[in-house]
C-alpha cells in the first residue's frame, strides 16, 4: 500500500483590528496555499458572513468530489479506447446547517457531467461513471451519498 502526504497552509486575513472580540467584528477571509501552487482566495459561505466572491469550504469540497471523479473517469475512458473530447460537470450538494444539538453536515452531492465523445461505445462510456465513483479517493472518504447523473453525447 502506498501512502501519500499532502500539506496546505491556511492563513486567516480577517482581523479587522479587534481580532475575534465579537462575532461580527472579524472577517472570514483566508488564503489557501501549497508549495508551487497558485493561492486560492477563500472565505466562509455568505450565509456565515463570508465574501460571496471567494471560494468557501463547502464549494471546495464539492469541487474536490467532482474533480476526483472526472480524473478517474478520464483515466478509465483512455484505457477503454473511449475518446473524450469535452467534459463539464455542474455538480450540486446539499448541506444541513444543524442546530444547537447537532453539527451541520452534508447530506448529499450530485454530479451532473456532460461528456462528449468522438470514439468508443456510448453505453460503456456511461457505465464507466460507476467505476470512477468506486475508485474516487474523495468519494470513498465521505459519509454522505454521491450520485452521478451523467449524459454522454457522441460527436
Amino acid at each position: 500500500m502506498k501512502t501519500h502526504h499532502y500539506t496546505t497552509t491556511i492563513t486567516w486575513q480577517g482581523n479587522l483590528g479587534i481580532g475575534t472580540k465579537d462575532y461580527s467584528g472579524y472577517g472570514r477571509d483566508f488564503i489557501i496555499q501549497a508549495d508551487n501552487k497558485t493561492d486560492i482566495l477563500a472565505s466562509s459561505d455568505p450565509a456565515f458572513r463570508g465574501d460571496k466572491n471567494k471560494w468557501n469550504p463547502e464549494e471546495l469540497l464539492l469541487a474536490s468530489i467532482s474533480s476526483c471523479h472526472k480524473l478517474w473517469y478520464l483515466h478509465l475512458c483512455a484505457v477503454n479506447q473511449i475518446v473524450v473530447e469535452e467534459y463539464q460537470d455542474h455538480a450540486t450538494a446539499i448541506m444541513n446547517e444543524g442546530d444547537d444539538r447537532k453539527a451541520g453536515h452534508f447530506i448529499s452531492a450530485t454530479l451532473n457531467p456532460v461528456v462528449k465523445i468522438s470514439r468508443g461505445d456510448k453505453q460503456l462510456a456511461l457505465s464507466l461513471h460507476e467505476k470512477a465513483h468506486e475508485l474516487c479517493f474523495i468519494a470513498n472518504s465521505l459519509n454522505f451519498p454521491v450520485q452521478c447523473q451523467a449524459t454522454i453525447l457522441e460527436l
